[in-house]
């Protein structure tokens, strides 16, 4: 078999083309690793969409319930970022759904991939920054309550710090919260995450890499946690609208590796999700977070996976 990858249709809909969220580059990635064979039938997995009770294990009932029912009040919404409406509902659902799909094939196989995920701005009892439920807290809190594993450490190097995550999964003593992201840069009040790395601007692939080697090679072996659950995102890219960071396509690519082989390498499955990324240029955006996917593939097959 190929490396397990999850996706569903209802992850992009149509949406307002000015707006700063590219709801369609979920499409364009499917369709980008498609086209490249990454992605195929016998490998792609359908998720279900995420129940009232495990959106619960991190959410407030009561926001998830307003959220559910177009029933926010005007400032949630513009915290939240995005206009309601009952595809919104059904993607937000269905997307922690994948990623919780995500991390069972990873614990399954040694290595899954989101072709979505990683909204880790939602908070307790609310939304922010385009994210509204957080499905890095929620597969945590469903994986340690389900005595799947016994410790989880979440990777997180999409650009923006991980608030929602932090503020969450605080007092989870078995969920490790570690954010590599641009020191000056949102969310301009900071939580704390167990390791909080913040990182200058203009950082580049160099820098950056040595940085995610270091801290690799330090917190694993400490940890010594039973998956990883790996932010992959893209907004560090020298040419993304919201990042400040410096990194090139390969210095991307040798990220993802990088951060899948330290884990493999101690047989630490990997739950891999895209996290942010931010260009008027959809089609190029979809083949930077495609990145993700292709390196995966290749270690797959360098290590016959499966």
């Amino acid at each position: 078999m190929d490396l397990p990858l999850v996706y569903h249709t209802d992850y992009s809909f149509v949406f307002p083309s000015a707006h700063r969220f590219p709801m369609d580059k979920f499409v364009r990635l499917h369709d980008h690793l498609r086209r490249s064979a990454v992605l195929h039938d016998g490998n792609l997995h359908q998720p279900q969409s995420a129940s009232l009770e495990l959106l619960a294990l991190a959410h407030d009932p009561g926001y998830v319930e307003r959220f559910c029912s177009n029933a926010l009040e005007p400032a949630e919404l513009r915290r939240m970022g995005l206009p309601w409406s009952d595809a919104l509902r059904q993607r937000t659902t269905r997307a922690v759904g994948g990623s919780l799909l995500t991390a069972e094939l990873a614990l399954q196989h040694g290595l899954a991939c989101h072709l979505a995920g990683g909204t880790h701005h939602a908070h307790h009892d609310f939304a922010s920054g385009f994210c509204i439920f957080n499905d890095l807290a929620i597969i945590s809190r469903y994986l340690l309550a389900s005595g799947k594993v016994g410790r989880v450490l979440i990777f997180d190097c999409d650009v923006h710090q991980g608030d929602g995550t932090a503020r969450i999964l605080e007092h989870d003593r078995d969920a490790i919260t570690v954010s590599l992201h641009c020191e000056n840069n949102f969310p301009a009040r900071k939580a704390s995450s167990d390791w909080d790395i913040p990182l200058p601007r203009q950082l580049d692939d160099q820098g950056y890499l040595r940085i995610v080697d270091d801290v690799l090679g330090y917190l694993l072996p400490m940890y010594q946690p039973d998956i990883v659950l790996y932010d992959a995102g893209v907004d560090v890219h020298q040419g993304d609208a919201l990042g400040y960071l410096a990194l090139t396509d390969a210095g991307i690519a040798s990220r993802d590796r990088m951060v899948i082989e330290h884990c493999l390498g101690r047989d630490i499955p990997v739950c891999a999700v895209i996290g942010g990324g931010y260009s008027n240029d959809r089609e190029v955006l979809a083949r930077r977070h495609g990145l993700l996917h292709h390196s995966a593939a290749q270690i797959w097959r360098e290590r016959g996976l499966g």
